[in-house]
């Protein structure tokens, strides 16, 4: 029962939800525009605001089911192995070519349900870093470090060893991000040349 919950898991973050709404909505690949990463923040850039807070919802709706699946079914199992296998179905999705995001909105999904003071650690972090710097992909990088900070440092947590693992791969998500920067190139959060990626719904294209 742990695997096929496990798998039932990856399969819910597997659902490529920005790359639904742009086909739908947009006749277009999100991963072929902006920063060509299917999530909420460049669905925000892309698609538009409406886009992004359906994008937002859904992403963290599926690591929030996936981590409740083993209350669902009265089973005691560790509920941050489900959150963390609809993570890698996010990030490495089955169901889009393994071309996925980038965890967070996914991972904020399954922390409301696994542990509320976890999930309060890591996003304020993220969204202090991101006021700090004005770059998200430090915020998003810095939630792995708040995690893994407060597993090392909380008596009650003891997810050291996954939260290392779950930094490491923030770390290579975001390797095109951490390129850009050295090279001058990553865009702030506040830069107004942004708005010159945004498309028309398809239906309102020229």
């Amino acid at each position: 029962m742990f695997i096929i919950l496990l798998l039932a898991a990856y399969l819910i973050g597997s659902i490529p939800t920005a790359l639904i709404v742009g086909k739908l909505a947009f006749d277009v690949d999100i991963r072929e525009l902006g920063s060509h990463n299917p999530g909420a923040t460049n669905s925000l850039r892309v698609l538009g605001k409406t886009a992004a807070i359906i994008v937002l919802i859904v992403d963290v709706g599926k690591g929030l089911i996936a981590a409740a699946l083993p209350t669902m079914f009265h089973l005691s199992l560790e509920p941050l192995y489900f959150g963390l296998a609809a993570v890698m179905g996010h990030c490495f999705p089955i169901l889009a070519g393994f071309r996925g995001g980038k965890a967070i909105a996914t991972t904020a999904g399954a922390l409301v349900f696994i542990n509320i003071p976890l999930f309060a650690a890591a996003y304020l972090t993220f969204f202090f870093i991101i006021f700090l710097t004005k770059y998200v992909f430090l915020g998003s990088i810095s939630v792995g470090i708040a995690l893994l900070t407060y597993s090392l440092v909380s008596a009650k947590i003891n997810y050291e060893l996954i939260f290392l693992f779950y930094t490491l791969l923030l770390l290579y998500l975001h390797r095109s991000n951490l390129r850009n920067l050295v090279l001058g190139i990553e865009p702030k959060i506040n830069d107004k040349k942004l708005v010159n990626d945004r498309i028309p719904p398809k239906g309102k294209k020229k």
